[in-house]
């Protein structure tokens, strides 16, 4: 018997992500169309080109490079939501901690004069110390993490604020950067800068974003921890029947999971590419847009790996719209558009395999009919 190949979970993950995106451009240009009509064909289209926008290769380049250093802390964002939700867990804390690792790796670099490895694993131990707050919480209080996520996301942007304020430039409200104050804090570019156009941010922090994932993958689906995890996830009183020490389960979870997303924070600000602001009032979308990428990668690593570069891709070609007929703000609404509708791909892939069981039983029994 032939193999349906839509019966392949990642074969439902592709096509439903697939569906979100075209219907996402779509709603995107609809709305371009009422604001401007003129302009709304270039505009949608400013916005899937993003960095081919420019005649000249090199510039090309090195706009895919920015495009690349962007994408690898929003894909340890969005494997710490996945890791986390594998166990059941809603990790919205995500925010909080992606905040805490860019304060820690900031700090360690400009007031501590740590060198880029150890400023990474001083925001790495941070979140995990942050992550796990939460999932003590959890387990022995029975706080929703969602509650005590959201919290702490606002008590993590105010402390850094303050604490940052210690290493920031006299005359504005950025902090120092790391090029003239600890050059031997920006993460090494391993010769990758010379294939963008010698774009000097584009670091290890990229390769090394792909390598989490691949691990993650292997930790989940081939160990005993990870079986352990989802386990959890799936039924803890079941798990703890079994002998699981789902308290522990879930600490241990959050604390990873609070772990990969300051490393996400570490990954950008010791690329150099960006300065914290003390006076943000905001939480960074990164660790929000995190939880877009791991429903558009079907909750799968290897997945999250692409919807996080298409979802940054999306976003930084917003900033290619003409902004004399549409607001600076379009390109977050259509990036908005499109990440609301990653959280559709669970639905799609449910549809997909009721219509799949429903065309098999009609067979079936047109086959029984003329047997």
């Amino acid at each position: 018997m032939k193999k349906n190949i839509l019966k392949n979970e990642g074969v439902q993950s592709l096509i439903a992500s697939l569906i979100c995106i075209v219907l996402g451009l779509l709603i995107g240009f609809i709305v371009l169309l009422f604001i401007n009509p003129a302009g709304a064909f270039d505009a949608i289209l400013a916005v899937i080109k993003n960095y081919f926008t420019y005649s000249r290769a090199n510039l090309q380049l090195k706009n895919f490079g920015n495009t690349l250093v962007q994408t690898a802390p929003l894909l340890m964002c969005s494997l710490s939501i996945l890791f986390c939700y594998k166990v059941g867990l809603f990790n919205i804390g995500c925010a909080g901690q992606y905040v805490v690792g860019a304060c820690a790796s900031i700090y360690g670099a400009l007031a501590l004069g740590l060198p880029w490895w150890a400023a990474l694993l001083f925001a790495i131990v941070a979140g995990a110390i942050y992550g796990a707050v939460v999932g003590l919480l959890k387990a022995y209080c029975n706080v929703n993490e969602v509650i005590s996520g959201i919290m702490l996301n606002w008590i993590g942007l105010y402390t850094t604020n303050m604490i940052l304020s210690a290493v920031k430039e006299e005359t504005s409200p950025y902090t120092l950067h790391l090029k003239d104050y600890a050059a031997s804090s920006i993460l090494p570019t391993l010769g990758l800068d010379k294939l963008f156009a010698n774009n000097s941010y584009v670091s290890l922090s990229i390769p090394l974003a792909i390598l989490v994932a691949i691990a993650l993958k292997v930790i989940l689906d081939q160990t005993k921890f990870g079986y352990e995890l989802k386990a959890t996830g799936f039924n803890k009183n079941a798990a703890k029947y079994a002998g699981m020490a789902e308290k522990r389960n879930i600490i241990v979870t959050l604390a990873i999971g609070g772990a990969l997303a300051a490393a996400g924070g570490a990954l950008f600000y010791l690329t150099d590419f960006e300065q914290w602001s003390v006076t943000a009032s905001t939480v960074p979308g990164m660790g929000f847009n995190g939880i877009a990428a791991a429903f558009l990668g079907g909750l799968n690593p290897i997945g999250t790996i692409f919807s996080s570069y298409f979802i940054q891709h999306i976003t930084r070609g917003g900033a290619f719209v003409d902004k004399t007929l549409y607001s600076a703000q379009i390109s977050d609404l259509i990036s908005a558009i499109i990440i609301y509708l990653c959280g559709f791909v669970g639905f799609l892939k449910l549809a997909m395999k009721k219509g799949i069981a429903a065309k098999e039983e009609k067979k079936n029994s047109t086959k029984g009919a003329d047997a």
